[in-house]
């Protein structure tokens, strides 16, 4: 091989290795960013699942407790 075809390819590899580091640099704030949006989904999830338990908590206190303190009904 000659010099120019030597340095030609030299520069096809060195703009070929420079595509695939600025790909993976994409790919890698790309994963960062997913990992952040997961974790600020699970937080809202795990909020979500306590407020309902906290509803559930509520209701169950409201069918067995007092009678006397439940308000009369819409007839009266």
């Amino acid at each position: 091989m000659s010099d120019d075809a030597l340095d030609e390819r030299l520069v096809e590899l060195e703009t070929r290795l420079a595509f695939q580091e600025h790909t993976l640099l994409e790919m890698s704030d790309a994963l960062a960013d997913l990992r952040s949006e997961n974790a600020r989904l699970v937080l809202l999830l795990q909020r979500a699942l306590d407020e309902m338990r906290q509803l559930r908590a509520g209701l169950s206190t409201d069918l067995t407790g007092d009678p006397a303190l439940e308000p009369p009904p819409p007839h009266y």
